[in-house]
C-alpha cells in the first residue's frame, strides 16, 4: 500500500486566483490538501513565489477505496467527480505558506513527509490499541 499523499487532480485553470496550477491530494487522515503558488510583494517593487498549503473543506478523501465523498452530512455519501473539486467559491482553509521553496517538487516533498508522519500515527495507534 502506497503510504504517501496521492495526486487526485491537476487544475492548470483553476478558479482560484492563482497564475499557477492547483493540485489536489488526497491524504491519509481523509482531508484533502490544496497545493498552489502565488505571488507575493517584497520590499521595493520586487516580488517572490510563495506555495500555500490549504486544506479543502468541502470534500473528503478515502484514502483506502480512492474516492472523493462530500463532507457536508446532509448528502448522500456518494463518490464525486475530480473536477468538482476545483469550482466557483471553493472553501478551503489555509494551513501553512511557505516563501522559502523552489519549486513544486520540494513542495511535494513536504506534504508527502506530511503523508508519511499521518500513516505512521495511524499504525501505532492500531498497535497500541491491539496490545
Amino acid at each position: 500500500m502506497q503510504t504517501t499523499a496521492k495526486l487526485i487532480y491537476r487544475a492548470n485553470a483553476s478558479y482560484l486566483p492563482i497564475a499557477f496550477p492547483a493540485l489536489y491530494y488526497g491524504m491519509p487522515n481523509g482531508n484533502i490538501f490544496v497545493l498552489y503558488s502565488r505571488f507575493y510583494d517584497v520590499k521595493f517593487g520586487g516580488s517572490g513565489l510563495e506555495f500555500v498549503f490549504a486544506i479543502h473543506e468541502d470534500f473528503k478523501y478515502d484514502f483506502e477505496r480512492d474516492v472523493i465523498l462530500p463532507k457536508n452530512e446532509n448528502s448522500l455519501q456518494t463518490p464525486v467527480f475530480q473536477e468538482l473539486l476545483d469550482r466557483p467559491n471553493t472553501k478551503i482553509n489555509i494551513v501553512k505558506i511557505y516563501r522559502e521553496l523552489n519549486s513544486y517538487g520540494e513542495a511535494v516533498e513536504l506534504l508527502n513527509n506530511e503523508a508519511l508522519r499521518m500513516y505512521s500515527f495511524k499504525i501505532n495507534e492500531v498497535v497500541s490499541n491491539v496490545s
